[in-house]
């Protein structure tokens, strides 16, 4: 999953810095990650995945990390496999 997500923000993330030097844990926005580009991670990520991150859990904290977008994913998935 971690590296579809880091292939997502390859993509789409436009980072100051190369991807290849962030660890799972590095702050996004230190890299450079701007507000828009979290809408396109967004949508890369429910697509990728097919979800639908709910708006309650879009926060400035979600997009933080490849870890905080890791346990988002999988927090959605396995709340989609209950309902």
């Amino acid at each position: 999953m971690k590296t579809t997500i880091r292939n997502i923000l390859g993509e789409v993330a436009r980072l100051d810095v190369p991807l290849a030097t962030l660890a799972d844990n590095d702050d996004l926005y230190a890299a450079g990650l701007s507000s828009l580009a979290t809408v396109h991670v967004m949508l890369a990520l429910e697509n990728a995945f097919d979800i639908e991150i709910p708006d309650q859990m879009l926060t400035r904290q979600l997009f933080r990390s490849v870890d905080s977008l890791a346990a988002a994913v999988e927090t959605i998935r396995r709340q989609q496999e209950a309902a």
